[in-house]
């Protein structure tokens, strides 16, 4: 029988405890394995990777436990162990994130949980840009130094920097970013990311970040007089945006920052960049005004585009539409995000689409008008919208069968069937 047992530095359970009294082999990393209350003759095995320690363990055999910090099915093994045809029993723990936050002293239901391991740190760091809360699992290669050198100085966050949460060595440590880049650490598993401005959040009815907008595509008075694009056309710029948590979104040269402020509405960090002083202003007004996360940088991007964080989506307004809208494009691809989007002047959309494709892009352009019905108005100037897409899955269409049997649905992995 496998079993997976969690500690947190508090006593253990009865279950937890019988378990471990019983087993044959117990599994889990070296500090985890000291003061458990275990048989003589048991087998013991310390090691970082205690799933892969299973291979060639018949578990059917003998009793063997894996010791495992927290919780094993909140961002644990538990789901790696189902995919491998296991059925363990579980004896959770406190997870991690929780003994930080209540080391902080702060609530933390509306706190984005984050993992930077397995390659992800980017996305996380995304998310700390974009979120006020935000409690990053960390892992070798994407821990506090990497977060706070991805961060500073333009992201302004406190740390709180959790090692051996529960163990003899527990040390829980208050630091900025500049100071986390050079401070030695010991393994620390969790960082909890903090704007203190925002820090203690608001009571609400879900878990995790707040749920999405109401609505999109906003009316243009909801950004001030001046160029922007028409609630219309915008609209169809975000569902080919489509602005995501952990996305780094580019706004460029939208003249009211209104593509932006709408991605960072869904979670994504933004960073919105123009040459006009007046429109930067007016970009820095308006994401006052929403409430919202949006970095500004003054400047081309075709010149600044290397000294800004990798993008996933790019967008390029009605400032790029005719001259230099095609090297902008050029510029903006060359990165490889997996989404561009851009206003172009009509005679610049079929060399936009062969830049696309010179990139590897799956491309599309589209003109678009609108008349307002309700009031009645003459129809808007048409605007031409071109994009590119890299790495998309579309799922395959299917006829469906018109007669289709009655099937059970099978029970949840590693669910034992009951039997009348």
């Amino acid at each position: 029988m496998l079993t997976v047992v969690g500690r947190d530095g508090s006593p253990l359970s009865d279950t937890a405890r019988a378990a471990l009294e019983s087993a044959a082999l117990v599994v889990g990393e070296a500090g985890l394995l000291e003061g458990l209350p275990l048989a003589p003759d048991v087998s013991k095995v310390a090691t970082k990777d205690p799933v892969g320690a299973l291979k060639g363990v018949d578990v059917a055999e003998q009793d063997v436990v894996l010791v495992v910090d927290g919780d094993p099915g909140y961002f644990g093994i538990i789901r790696e162990l189902l995919e491998q045809g296991h059925a363990p029993e579980a004896f959770p723990a406190t997870p991690p994130v929780a003994r930080a936050f209540a080391q902080a002293g702060l609530p933390w239901e509306d706190a984005l949980i984050v993992s930077a391991k397995d390659g992800h740190l980017r996305q996380a760091v995304n998310a700390c840009r974009a979120h006020p809360k935000v409690a990053v699992l960390t892992g070798p290669g994407a821990g506090p130094a990497e977060l706070a050198r991805a961060l500073f100085p333009v992201t302004p966050r406190s740390f709180v920097v959790c090692e051996n949460l529960g163990g003899p060595e527990e040390r829980v440590v208050y630091v900025r970013p500049a100071e986390a880049t050079t401070r030695p650490w010991r393994d620390p598993e969790v960082v909890l990311v903090l704007d203190n401005r925002h820090a203690l959040g608001e009571t609400g009815w879900i878990s995790g970040a707040a749920p999405g907008p109401a609505g999109w595509a906003l009316p243009a008075d909801a950004f001030g007089e001046g160029p922007g694009l028409r609630p219309d056309v915008r609209a169809f710029v975000l569902a080919k945006l489509g602005p995501r948590i952990g996305d780094m979104v580019w706004d460029v040269e939208s003249g009211d920052g209104s593509v932006g402020i709408e991605c960072a509405r869904f979670g994504a960090a933004v960073i919105a960049v123009d040459r006009d002083y007046a429109a930067c202003e007016r970009v820095r007004e308006n994401v006052r005004l929403h409430g919202v996360k949006v970095a500004m940088a003054s400047g081309d991007v075709r010149s600044t585009a290397g000294h800004l964080p990798e993008p996933d989506a790019v967008f390029l307004g009605p400032g790029f539409a005719g001259r230099g809208g095609p090297d902008a494009v050029r510029v903006c691809a060359a990165l490889g995000p997996a989404r561009i989007v851009a206003v172009a002047a009509a005679d610049d959309a079929r060399a936009i689409l062969d830049i696309l494709d010179e990139q590897g892009f799956i491309g599309g352009a589209v003109r678009l008008q609108a008349t307002p019905l309700t009031p009645p108005g003459e129809p808007g100037e048409p605007v031409t919208v071109v994009w590119g897409e890299q790495g998309a899955r579309t799922p395959e269409w299917r006829p469906s069968r018109k007669n289709r049997s009655i099937e059970t649905i099978p029970g949840p992995p590693g669910a034992v069937e009951e039997r009348s």
